[in-house]
C-alpha cells in the first residue's frame, strides 16, 4: 500500500514545486504548506519538466520479499492450473514440489486464477429449516430442465408439500423471477392449504425478486443449504417420479395436458408408502 492515503497529496505536490520555479525558496514553500523542506527538495526533483502533471503517491510495498517462493514453483502452479482447471486441493496435490496448500491458494488468488464472488451477489440469510407438522409448514419448489431433440429446453415447475405430500407441476417457457412467480399464484389458487414456508434451490428463477415477492405475500422463503442435496429430498424424488410416469410417456405438445391431468391423479387417487399408503388428499383433509 502508499505510505499516505491523503488523496489530494499529488496536487499538493504539484503546487509546491509551481511555486519554487516561481521563485520561491525550499524553506518558505516548506513553512507555506507545513512539510519539511527535504520533502520540497524531493518533489522539485520528481517533478516534470512541464509541470502541468501531479506527482502520484508511490507504494511503498517492497519490490521483494526473502520469503518468497521461487518463480519456477509459481510457473509450475499456474500451468497446473491452467492444465487441469481443477481446484487448489488438486493443483496442490499434482506439484512434485514441497509447498502448502495455503501457498497454492494465494498463488491462484493472485493471478486472478480462482472464481471470486461477485460484488453484486445478494447475502442470503440462513433462515433455519421449520419443524413441518401441518400441510403448508415447508413447501419445496424445483425446476425440470429437458433437453430437447432439436436443442431447445423445456422448464418443468414442481412443487410438493413435505407433509402430505401433495404436490404441483406446470410447463414453462422460461426458467427466469417471472415464470416462478407465475407458477406459485396459480400453486396458491389450486393448493387446498396455505403456504408458510418455501424452500428451493439456487437457481435464477428463484432469485431477489422472487423471494421479495414471497415475503410480501404473508410467507417466508428458505434456501436450500450449499452442498446438501438432502435438503431437497422431497422435491427431487416428486422430479423423478414426474418424468418416469407422465413425462416420458407423451410428447412436448403434450405435456401441459398430461401434466394437469396427472397431478389430479397424484393428489386424489395414488397411494404413497411415505403416508402410510394414503393419498395426499387424504393427508390434507384429516390434518
Amino acid at each position: 500500500m502508499a505510505y499516505s492515503n491523503n488523496p489530494k497529496l499529488p496536487v499538493v505536490r504539484r503546487q509546491a514545486v509551481r511555486l519554487v520555479r516561481k521563485g520561491w525558496s525550499m524553506r518558505k514553500v516548506a513553512r507555506h504548506l507545513g512539510y519539511h523542506h527535504t520533502a520540497v527538495m524531493k518533489w522539485v526533483k520528481k517533478a516534470p519538466s512541464d509541470g502541468r502533471k501531479v506527482i502520484p503517491t508511490l507504494s511503498s510495498r517492497p519490490k521483494t520479499s526473502p520469503r518468497a517462493i521461487p518463480r519456477e514453483i509459481v510457473g509450475q502452479i499456474i500451468f497446473e492450473r491452467k492444465r487441469s482447471g481443477r481446484c487448489a486441493q488438486v493443483v496442490h496435490a499434482s506439484l512434485d514440489v514441497s509447498v502448502s496448500l495455503s501457498t497454492v491458494k494465494r498463488t491462484l488468488q493472485r493471478y486472478n486464477l480462482t472464481k471470486q464472488r461477485s460484488k453484486w451477489a445478494r447475502h442470503r440469510m440462513n433462515v433455519p429449516r421449520p419443524f413441518a407438522e401441518k400441510p403448508g409448514d415447508l413447501v419445496q419448489l424445483d425446476t425440470i430442465h429437458l433437453q430437447q431433440k432439436d436443442g431447445s429446453r423445456v422448464y418443468v415447475f414442481t412443487l410438493i408439500d413435505v407433509v402430505s405430500r401433495w404436490g404441483y407441476a406446470q410447463v414453462k417457457r422460461r426458467a427466469n423471477t417471472h415464470m416462478g412467480i407465475a407458477f406459485l399464484k396459480e400453486a396458491r389458487r389450486y393448493a387446498p392449504f396455505q403456504f408458510r414456508m418455501l424452500q428451493t434451490d439456487h437457481g435464477p428463477e428463484f432469485g431477489k425478486f422472487f423471494h421479495d415477492w414471497v415475503e410480501t405475500h404473508s410467507m417466508h422463503h428458505r434456501h436450500s443449504r450449499v452442498r446438501k442435496p438432502n435438503d431437497n429430498a422431497h422435491c427431487e424424488r416428486f422430479n423423478r417420479t414426474l418424468q418416469q410416469e407422465c413425462l416420458r410417456r407423451t410428447t412436448r405438445k403434450h405435456y401441459a395436458k398430461a401434466l394437469e391431468n396427472y397431478i389430479d391423479f397424484y393428489n386424489l387417487k395414488r397411494l404413497h408408502l411415505g403416508i402410510n399408503l394414503k393419498t395426499p388428499y387424504q393427508v390434507v383433509l384429516s390434518s
